[in-house]
């Protein structure tokens, strides 16, 4: 009896770890569609990023606040560590996202930043010297032929706008994937909770005190949809995506998570096919096949 209910237990445990995942995953492929609607407004990408952070600034503060209580002072060196990787992984890399996608539909987007894994690999690979098995360079064929196909799509309607773009969004999948090979250690031994709460305040600072340089002051007056937006962008994609996926991995594990976040390129076509009438064309639909394709292939060999 109390074995069936274990297994019961667990099995319940498993798909609300499953659904969490895939909600994390939805939620923070939806960040690309609230951006392209924002874009609609004279709003530029130091705008839209200053407002998302000043939202979600007030949340992140409150739990770094309550993770420095909880937890032993940081060092020096941790501090600065957390500074750099607050500026890279979060500032720098969402900085680039949002830049460019005012260049690029927000299906190409995601499909590139669904590439980090990749990235990781090529940087381990050459910072670490680790080298690349054949079946990860198979994954790696197959996932890249699909960005290949997406981006020729893409290239044939807007030209170089499509270039730029796609080398802003790499810049951001590059910048996030060194802040996840920077953080690891910092994770096993800080705490995910207590590292990510850190970087986004010290990212949100960054932000909005980029706004505060380069923009005037008046720029805060903005209509009502894009605050709205903004709200939903910095709560909905923003905070909840974090929490969502921190609590999947700790009931179904890192992989199997990281598995589910493979629909958040998917929900994204259909996402901008519904809100921003983006039309997806089977060249994108087979790209998009091969790069899930590619990922999964690689997060089963790694």
């Amino acid at each position: 009896m109390d074995t069936t209910i274990t297994a019961q237990t667990q099995h319940r445990h498993h798909w609300i770890g499953l659904g969490l995942a895939i909600a994390g995953a939805i939620l923070f492929s939806t960040k690309a569609i609230v951006a392209k609607l924002i874009y609609r407004y004279p709003v530029d990408a130091v705008t839209l990023i200053a407002f998302r952070m000043l939202f979600s600034l007030p949340i992140f503060a409150v739990i770094a606040w309550w993770q420095s209580r909880e937890n032993a002072p940081l060092s020096g060196s941790d501090r600065w560590r957390i500074l750099l990787l607050g500026l890279v992984g979060y500032y720098l890399s969402s900085f680039l996202d949002f830049l460019g996608l005012q260049f690029i539909s927000a299906g190409l987007e995601r499909l590139i930043l669904f590439l980090t894994p990749s990235f990781v690999l090529f940087i381990d690979a050459v910072w670490f010297k680790r080298p690349i098995r054949k079946a990860q360079w198979i994954s790696l064929v197959v996932a890249y032929l699909g960005i290949l196909l997406v981006f020729i799509h893409d290239l044939s309607f807007n030209g170089k706008q499509v270039v730029l773009g796609a080398g802003l969004v790499l810049g951001s999948a590059l910048a996030y994937a060194t802040y996840l090979i920077q953080s690891g250690e910092m994770v096993a031994r800080l705490g995910s909770l207590r590292l990510v709460s850190y970087a986004m305040c010290i990212s949100s600072i960054a932000c909005i005190g980029q706004f505060l340089i380069l923009r005037p002051i008046e720029t805060f007056q903005q209509p009502l949809p894009v605050l709205g937006l903004s709200v939903f962008n910095a709560i909905f994609c923003t905070v909840f995506p974090v929490f969502l996926t921190m609590f999947a991995v700790k009931r179904v594990g890192a992989a199997v998570a990281s598995q589910a976040g493979m629909i958040g390129p998917v929900s994204t076509l259909a996402l901008g096919t519904i809100f921003l009438q983006e039309q997806v064309s089977s060249w994108q639909m087979m790209g998009a096949a091969l790069v899930i394709a590619g990922m999964y292939l690689l997060g089963r060999r790694v």
